[in-house]
């Protein structure tokens, strides 16, 4: 979550208009993230999350966004809930910005995660997997190995800039992983699954956010994803612990394939290149007017190094 887009009061004012959500008490940007603008919104009658649409986020992905999360919540999983404007529309807009209304949850985000964080995370995102099943919308991974060569195109000229070498390896990986990317069980996924995207009370999960990127793909992507994103410590090592407890989180739920474990080395690659490429463009296409700093890309070459030695997916504790 940032703020690429200023919205004033009087802007607030008329855009609640559309809406029967009760009169604005608190109105503030949340400056983490690095996707849209979200601003936390307290009125007489609860709390809410107003988002506008920026950069990646297409409106004509607004529908299966904000339906699959009306369809998840029907299925069990707390995650918010779009509020639909008195004639019933689940987006409007405000400031030439497509923007939506959605109820806040409670919980924390956990910046270090433990084992059980991990393990409450895994099972969490095999029950997001088993809810999404019957959700009549579909959307293709415009970040999946298709996706990647444009970034990687757009990147090409200013890698080494960032990081010696780091244009090589993007040109090597993206070829090697691409040739080798299975095709493996799959439905609705998170595509996020980070951190920040799973709220806790203490150590039992709360509630599941942002899911702007979610789409139809494998199963084990989103895995692969989620294990990248938890398991590494600060130092750049692998937390084994904390793998194993993930997979055996998201095991108590849904069991996975022998195809799906053994896939999961170049699975892992994939997810860590899909983030470099993400984070480089971010970083060189840097909107100086955000309150946020882009994320720094060569965490996740440090990771997709670390991956490309991984030979067997019992590395992970699979």
């Amino acid at each position: 979550m940032a703020v690429y887009t200023e919205v004033s009061f009087e802007d607030l004012e008329r855009l609640l208009q559309e809406y029967d959500v009760g009169a604005p008490l608190t109105f503030k940007g949340i400056a983490e993230g690095v996707e849209n603008s979200n601003f936390y919104l307290q009125t007489d009658r609860g709390a809410f999350i107003l988002t506008l649409y920026e950069k990646r986020v297409s409106s004509g992905d607004l529908p299966f966004y904000l339906g699959l999360m009306e369809h998840l919540s029907r299925r069990g999983i707390v995650c918010p809930l779009p509020v639909p404007t008195r004639e019933g529309a689940l987006s409007s807009t405000l400031n030439r910005r497509s923007c939506a209304v959605v109820t806040f949850l409670n919980g924390l985000s956990v910046r270090r995660p433990t084992a059980a964080h991990c393990a409450g995370a895994g099972a969490a995102l095999a029950r997001l997997h088993l809810a999404g099943e019957g959700f009549g919308l579909t959307r293709t991974n415009a970040l999946g190995p298709s996706g990647w060569k444009p970034l990687a195109e757009a990147c090409d000229s200013h890698a080494e800039g960032v990081e010696n070498g780091l244009a090589a390896l993007i040109r090597e990986q993206r070829k090697n992983i691409t040739e080798a990317w299975p095709a493996l069980p799959g439905g609705v996924i998170h595509a996020d699954f980070f951190p920040d995207n799973v709220l806790f009370m203490r150590e039992e999960v709360s509630g599941i956010i942002d899911f702007y990127f979610a789409c139809n793909d494998m199963f084990a992507y989103d895995l692969a994803v989620t294990l990248s994103s938890w398991c590494f410590e600060s130092d750049g090592s692998y937390n084994l612990t904390k793998s194993m407890a993930l997979i055996q989180g998201y095991r108590s739920i849904r069991e996975l394939s022998r195809e799906e474990v053994i896939a999961m080395p170049v699975l892992m690659r994939g997810a860590a290149l899909r983030f470099l490429l993400t984070r480089l463009f971010d970083l060189i296409h840097h909107d100086p007017n955000a309150l946020v700093s882009p994320k720094d890309p060569r965490e996740y070459s440090k990771k997709l190094r670390f991956h490309m030695k991984v030979k067997d997916a019992r590395e992970y504790g699979f």
